[in-house]
């Protein structure tokens, strides 16, 4: 299933990039324009999804490293009224 997405991503990517261009490159008032530049969003939006689908199947392996997230514990024990 990481190989299909990570298919996808690409596709869409360059779907991305193809039809960006082709709306960057177009007239202004036509309709290819407009077909191009819904195509290209939805390119960027399908290949954002995949990516952070690959991205978290990575963490989730242990291909990559998880992200540093700070620990918030002193926050709970402050509200609960604890000290340290």
């Amino acid at each position: 299933m990481t190989k299909l997405i990570a298919i996808l991503n690409v596709i869409a990517w360059s779907g991305f990039w193809a039809f960006g261009y082709l709306a960057i490159s177009a007239d202004r008032s036509s309709e290819q324009m407009t077909i191009a530049a819904i195509l290209a969003a939805l390119g960027a939006a399908i290949g954002l999804w995949a990516y952070f689908q690959l991205v978290r199947h990575s963490e989730r392996t242990g291909y990559a490293r998880k992200p540093n997230r700070a620990d918030r514990s002193h926050i709970e024990q402050e509200l609960n009224g604890e000290s340290a």
